[in-house]
């Protein structure tokens, strides 16, 4: 077995599962482990994804945020074990890659719009008519 194909069989053994799908320009939710000593806590941080690069293990995102007056920024590892869990607050509509222009602005200039119906909205949609399906079937069958 080459370098490369063991290489790849452990990185794979690390990639997390249960990712939340977000994209650019999505409002989110990060929560992280904190240690402290022997204790531990999960502390919250949010803002808006500007950006996401790499793949595989090594994948990153960028968080911005505007509290108290100042922008602050924070890259988190995608398969990171200290990120607890990723929550999609609201699913934004961009038209490019990185967001960049984010960081210099503040009040209306730094909203993204927000994507009408959502990006899973064609499987929300699938899972409704399947719950009217089975509703249908099982008033049928009662009858």
């Amino acid at each position: 077995m080459s370098k490369l194909a063991v290489i790849q069989k452990l990185e794979k053994k690390q990639l997390k599962k249960n990712i939340a799908p977000f994209h650019v320009g999505d409002s989110i939710r990060v929560h992280t482990r904190i240690i402290e000593g022997e204790k531990e806590r999960i502390q919250v941080f949010t803002g808006t994804v500007i950006a996401r690069k790499g793949t595989g293990v090594s994948e990153t995102f960028s968080v911005h945020r505007v509290a108290y007056g100042e922008g602050m920024e924070r890259v988190f590892l995608l398969h990171s074990p200290r990120i607890a869990k990723i929550e999609v607050i609201k699913e934004g509509h961009v038209r490019r890659s990185k967001l960049y222009y984010l960081r210099g602005t503040s009040g209306k200039a730094s909203k993204v719009k927000a994507r009408i119906g959502g990006r899973n909205n064609a499987a929300a949609n699938a899972e409704e008519s399947a719950e009217v399906q089975n509703e249908e079937a099982a008033a049928s069958s009662a009858e």
